[in-house]
């Protein structure tokens, strides 16, 4: 399970360093991709091929499963850790998500992101509080 908020910095040549705690769930070699909220998103294979499968069940007909499928996909790479648990970040998805030099690396169970330290402080700021969108859950089962 990937968990926790970990504060790191983008090297001159776009590397950053996976949290040692993510390592054993998303391996040494994972999917990076655009993901929602102007962050991007990390999958493990396991999880990318479940993501994927669930999109190609999706009515191609449908223009709007197209553009999902396209957001996630078109921008897709697999990416390897070094020996030093670093991997390149590349240089279009850095400009998606506006990566500069602090990012966060956040654990959501089954995928991880990274934002910008500054996007992440504002996404955390701007958002409505947590107990207001409990709430809203509460069908869930939460």
């Amino acid at each position: 399970m990937l968990l926790g908020g970990h504060k790191h910095i983008i090297d001159t040549k776009g590397r950053v360093i996976l949290p040692a705690e993510f390592r054993p769930e998303l391996g040494e070699t994972f999917v990076i991709t655009k993901g929602l909220d102007e962050c991007l998103s990390l999958y493990n294979m396991m999880e990318w091929e479940k993501l994927a499968d669930k999109i190609k069940a999706l009515p191609m007909t449908n223009p709007k499963a197209r553009a999902f499928a396209r957001f996630f996909f078109a921008s897709a790479r697999m990416v390897e850790t070094d020996k030093q648990g670093r991997f390149l970040i590349p240089a279009d998805l850095r400009a998606h998500a506006g990566l500069k030099k602090e990012v966060m690396l956040n654990g959501l169970i089954n995928h991880a992101e990274i934002w910008s330290k500054d996007r992440w402080e504002a996404y955390n700021e701007e958002s409505d509080s947590i107990e207001m969108n409990a709430e809203s859950l509460e069908g869930l089962g939460i």
